[in-house]
């Protein structure tokens, strides 16, 4: 009998030491096919990264990271259909994606419903505050109004043609554009608006507008065109013979991962407004993108040969370091916990030191504006000083100094 006891003592010791560690599970939606797949993609990959990079120094907690892919196809009712699968099915702690306002904006309900917590990486046009999400992204204060300001007082520009793809992001940004050219003696006559599905893909005529609009000089484009739509539009730009020298575009959804797929020398001297670039000079960055493409390399993915880190790949990237470091911090994976704790987290993002905000869900950073290069990298040609605070409502929507209460904020 004793005999057995001990077998029995020690067949379960090794199965107890055989088990894999105890696991949270965490939840990646961003689109890998369809039209944002152009660049979704990568912030997949950059999640997977981080996950990688936290679980090989043990984990959070004591618990490796279990990372549940899904796609929602850009598919906009289909990310609250996998935002809910991931949730109550797949019980996940957290999840990181989205890309476009309205894949946002279709989840939105599903996170505040169970009370589940989302990380939204990309810059977008504000006019919102969620309890139930954490916008590492720019807001309009840290992207739209500084690059509109730019081209006013740098460049000299006297007229606007604002172009986007027709959904919520480019609609409230170019309200929000329109209300500071106004305000700042723009004559609504030199302010153009123009909108195009998503996936357009035939710019001929609409380049045709902005040659005849741009004729007389000092006109530039302001681009809120999302996905693969940005390829045949800058082809056409530089087909009908214009170029940065003549009305240069300031692209609000244009990175490096983007111009991966465009011919870029004819696109050298167009602009992007973002919260960082590649191109930064700093020893975490470099060692970020090292990172990146041996990760990307190790791992067969596609284009690994020549991948490249942009702004929204940045905060993805370290929205899962937040996160890790709110749930240590607060001790534990529960969601109203670890919202108090993420709340003026400071930390060293690959571009430099950011700052999650005090109370408003969103993200201090600076605001950089790049020059495109013929090696589809940027020339930083305007950088802040020191961080930015964002406004999760834009006071040139809100003018009688009165915001929308925001969707449950935090208590103080």
């Amino acid at each position: 009998m004793k005999k057995y006891k001990l077998i029995i003592a020690l067949t379960c010791a090794v199965l107890a030491f055989v088990q894999p560690a105890q696991a949270v599970k965490i939840g990646i939606l961003h689109s890998l096919s369809g039209t944002m797949a152009i660049s979704e993609t990568s912030l997949r990959d950059v999640v997977l990264m981080a996950v990688e990079e936290i679980n090989n120094k043990g984990g959070i907690l004591g618990e490796k990271i279990d990372p549940i892919v899904v796609d929602p196809a850009s598919n906009w009712p289909l990310f609250a259909e996998k935002a809910k699968q991931l949730i109550t099915q797949d019980k996940v702690a957290v999840t990181f994606g989205c890309w476009t306002s309205v894949s946002r904006k279709s989840v939105l309900p599903v996170y505040e419903e169970y009370n589940s917590m989302l990380f939204y990486p990309v810059q977008y046009e504000g006019e919102e505050q969620s309890l139930n999400v954490f916008y590492t992204g720019a807001t309009p204060n840290q992207q739209l109004i500084p690059a509109a300001e730019f081209m006013s007082n740098e460049l000299g520009m006297k007229k606007f043609y604002l172009l986007g793809t027709d959904y919520v992001f480019p609609r409230t940004a170019n309200k929000v554009l329109k209300a500071y050219l106004l305000a700042n003696g723009v004559p609504e006559a030199n302010i153009r608006e123009e909108y195009t599905p998503f996936h357009h893909q035939d710019y001929q005529t609409i380049v045709g507008k902005i040659k005849e609009f741009s004729a007389g000089g000092n006109a530039c484009v302001m681009s809120t065109i999302n996905g693969d739509s940005n390829v045949p539009f800058y082809k056409e730009f530089a087909n009908q013979g214009l170029s940065a020298e003549d009305c240069p575009i300031m692209a609000f959804s244009v990175a490096e991962d983007e111009l991966r797929a465009m011919d870029v020398p004819p696109l050298v001297g167009h602009l992007a407004a973002w919260n960082y670039f590649q191109s930064i000079r700093s020893r975490d960055n470099r060692s970020f993108v090292r990172n990146f493409k041996q990760y990307c390399k190790k791992n067969k993915l596609p284009g690994a040969g020549d991948r490249v880190t942009d702004d929204p790949i940045e905060a993805a990237y370290f929205g899962v370091y937040v996160w890790a470091q709110a749930c240590e911090k607060a001790g534990t994976f529960d969601v109203d916990k670890v919202r108090k704790a993420v709340y003026g987290i400071k930390f060293n993002a690959p571009g430099g030191a950011k700052q999650m905000h005090e109370s408003n869900q969103h993200t201090k950073k600076p605001v950089l504006i790049g020059e495109i290069k013929r090696d589809g990298q940027f020339k930083i040609v305007f950088q802040t000083d020191g961080l930015v605070s964002p406004d999760s409502y834009s006071p040139y929507l809100h003018t009688d100094g009165t915001f929308p209460d925001p969707t449950g904020g935090p208590s103080q």
